[in-house]
């Protein structure tokens, strides 16, 4: 059975994840620059993403601290998050390499370039 492609903000807030815990401010801004200002997370889609992939065991608790008077929790990824992160960044690739192949096949002049892998690859 195959997954379903990660729905942006999925995507970028596993990747916000993938090289360091974060707290949920932290992971706004995360997202925000690693999709140069096209996704802003709200407060409510952030924790409501949050704890569904909590419930799915792609993310866990990484530590809770009391700041100003309000519970902080900082989330990291889980095996399971790692897994499905490169999982969708490989499928993304495969994409774009064949996305830049059939751009190559169009456009006038453009050498032919064969697919890669499949039979005799």
């Amino acid at each position: 059975m195959t997954e379903r492609p990660l729905q942006e903000p999925t995507l970028l807030l596993l990747t916000a994840l993938a090289d360091a815990p974060r707290h949920g401010y932290a992971l706004i801004q995360e997202v925000a620059a690693i999709s140069g200002g096209r996704v802003r997370l709200r407060a409510g889609t952030l924790y409501g993403a949050l704890d569904r992939l909590l419930g799915q065991g792609i993310v866990r608790v990484e530590s809770e601290e009391i700041v100003d008077s309000r519970l902080r929790r900082t989330y990291a990824l889980t095996d399971a998050g790692y897994t499905l992160l490169t999982a969708e960044a490989d499928r993304l690739r495969t994409t774009a390499r064949e996305a830049d192949r059939r751009i190559g096949l169009g456009r006038p002049g453009s050498v032919v370039r064969p697919a890669q892998g499949g039979a005799g690859a």
